[in-house]
């Protein structure tokens, strides 16, 4: 099938902007795959420092340097996030099937994994943003020893995938997959989950009843079943080419789980330079990976916080996207799933009814996807278009996936769309540009003309609501929560008081330069609003009372106040804010980022 004309053009338009970045990068990558496998210019005591820990075994493979290759395993293993705990037991098994096959791998790092729904509506929450550079910044550590041909990495949840695949780009001459572990078993359904939410929200039900039922909700070892920002991440490994195909959404510990981490290791060992398919991640992710990735996020539904973190990715291959570019393939690109918040399927109703394999086959038939990429399991995006069989022995093979869900409420067609138009749309006016989830908003709500409510920290919105003192048709506006701000947190504290409000009737939007979570999405919400508030944006102008126009049909975000007032009117002072938890150590991140569509950056690529 040929391209789409919308796809291939705009995917022109990224290349010829990022050529000269794309080049230096490209030369940088070449200057360092010159150079050849490190190791063998390594000294003897530096040699001898990199493997003095391992086995004897392990030791006769590594000195052969040139013939055998050796692998970094950067891992955000710990045990108090469910989705990170099942990673506990994977770097022995790279490590065994890697030896098993001729080569060697070390565990060259850790790197720190917070768990957003921890901290969500915490103070720990303005660490969350940033610490996806803290983690590029930690993998890079851990590779900097010069000791690897390639380089495993272990990660699942929201910053942890974007921060080891900026750190895997900057090593762009070294091979990397990526090992997942797979999302937790079902628990509640998510919609009864979220009712619960409202009615402890409205004071209906008790906390001990909210406790019980996000017990039953989050109860095992995995990610999250929702389809937010840790999910969202491994549909982008399998669309960009970055995983054994297939190994997304299969539940820790069970035998297939265990075949797809061996798989990863085994195919590791055949892609580096001492080989003869040599497969250096920088060069298979290009222009063309990013834009199938803003494809799978379109046509998934997926999180919001991608439009930030795919612009840092980008950024760290060379290559410059914006949310122009994401808007119009958002007008080209159908929603074709249905899965909570977007739907009442979890990520595993998702799996069984076909999944990526199925999604990608039809987006790839229907000329939405580059086909011709290069990957970690070979030439072209079909190997993605295939679902993993185990045999009676339990040898791993692939078969073609159905092109065709199993269950037209979660999986539709490129025909027969949930919605003709993706998930994501761009909206802009004189209060400056956001992002704006359209496929859990109600039809009769895209469009909202109300007037504001202004607070400037997310508790007082909670309170407000207890209160009573939010029950009218209304705009709230949340300001000074840009990452320059605050570290930009998440919002998702307000999801139970709005979507109640919405629930009652009442015309209900709101407006703020911070980021909601993933699991966001049934009413309108404009987020990341740039500028932000601290670096001159003009919400912070915003009064109470004012009329704000926030419509998704149009692509409008608009105040409605005489514009002679507007420019004389003062911008609002930021709050005082307080330090402890750590937040004070971040104050340099701050005052270094970039804007939420620059990528919220605040680690700067030197080539």
């Amino acid at each position: 099938m040929a391209l789409h004309p919308t796809l291939a053009a705009v995917t022109k338009r990224i290349q010829d902007r990022s050529a000269a970045s794309r080049h230096e990068y490209l030369e940088h990558i070449s200057r360092w795959q010159e150079r050849g496998p490190r190791r063998s210019a390594l000294g003897c005591t530096n040699l001898a420092h990199g493997y003095a820990a391992v086995s004897e075994e392990s030791k006769a493979v590594l000195r052969q340097l040139r013939k055998s290759p050796n692998f970094a395993i950067i891992s955000a293993y710990n045990d108090m996030l469910s989705a990170h705990q099942p990673l506990r037991d994977l770097p022995e098994i790279l490590k065994d099937t890697c030896l098993k096959r001729g080569a060697t791998a070390q565990f060259a790092g850790g790197v720190p994994a917070m768990c957003d729904g921890v901290t969500q509506g915490q103070p720990g929450m303005e660490l969350s943003l940033f610490s996806r550079d803290v983690i590029a910044m930690s993998a890079a550590v851990g590779l900097s020893h010069e000791m690897f041909d390639g380089v495993l990495m272990l990660g699942v949840c929201d910053k942890i995938v974007p921060g080891l695949l900026m750190a895997a780009l900057r090593f762009g001459h070294l091979p990397a997959i990526f090992v997942p572990a797979g999302p937790m078993t079902s628990g509640i359904s998510n919609s009864e989950k979220a009712r619960t939410r409202e009615l402890y929200a409205m004071g209906k039900v008790s906390r001990e009843e909210l406790l019980r039922s996000e017990e039953a909700s989050y109860h095992g070892p995995g990610t999250c079943t929702f389809y937010g920002t840790a999910n969202s991440n491994q549909m982008f490994m399998e669309i960009m080419g970055l995983h054994v195909p297939g190994s997304a959404f299969y539940n820790p510990g069970t035998p297939m789980r265990q075949a797809l981490t061996e798989a990863a290791a085994a195919r590791i060992t055949e892609i580096t330079a001492l080989g003869d398919d040599y497969r250096p991640i920088g060069r298979l992710i290009d222009e063309r990976s990013i834009v199938n990735a803003i494809v799978g996020l379109l046509a998934t539904g997926g999180s919001t916080n991608h439009t930030i973190h795919l612009v840092a990715i980008a950024r760290c291959a060379g290559i410059s996207i914006d949310w122009n570019d994401m808007a119009e393939l958002s007008a080209i690109v159908p929603l074709m799933c249905r899965i909570y918040p977007n739907g009442k399927a979890d990520v595993n109703h998702f799996h069984a009814a076909g999944g990526l394999g199925c999604v990608i086959g039809q987006l790839l038939d229907a000329g939405l996807l580059h086909g011709d990429v290069e990957t970690v399991a070979g030439a072209g995006l079909e190997h993605y278009a295939s679902e993993p069989i185990l045999d009676d022995k339990g040898g791993l093979h692939w078969k073609p996936a159905p092109r065709q869900g199993a269950d037209e409420a979660i999986i539709g067609t490129v025909d027969e769309p949930f919605q003709p138009t993706g998930g994501i749309r761009v909206l802009e006016g004189n209060l400056g540009r956001a992002i704006y989830k359209t496929s859990a908003v109600p039809a009769d709500r895209l469009v909202v003309e109300a007037p504001a409510r202004v607070f400037d920290d997310h508790h007082d919105v909670v309170e407000a609501f207890k209160n009573g003192n939010l029950n009218e048709d209304c705009v709230v506006v949340v300001r000074f929560q840009g990452p320059a701000a605050n570290g930009m947190p998440e919002l998702h504290k307000l999801s139970p008081p709005l979507g109640a409000m919405q629930g009652k009737g009442l015309r209900v939007a709101l407006v703020t330069d911070g980021r909601m979570s993933g699991a966001s999405g049934k009413f309108p919400a404009a987020i990341h609003v740039t500028p932000e508030c601290i670096a001159g944006g003009e919400l912070a102008r915003v009064r109470d009372g004012d009329v704000i126009v926030v419509d998704a049909e149009q692509g409008r975000l608009e105040v409605r106040v005489d514009a002679d007032e507007w420019r004389t009117r003062e911008p609002a002072e930021p709050p005082p804010r307080p330090g402890g938890l750590g937040r004070e150590l971040f104050g340099v991140f701050r005052a270094a980022t970039t804007g939420a569509e620059q990528g919220a950056a605040s680690i700067f690529v030197e080539s």
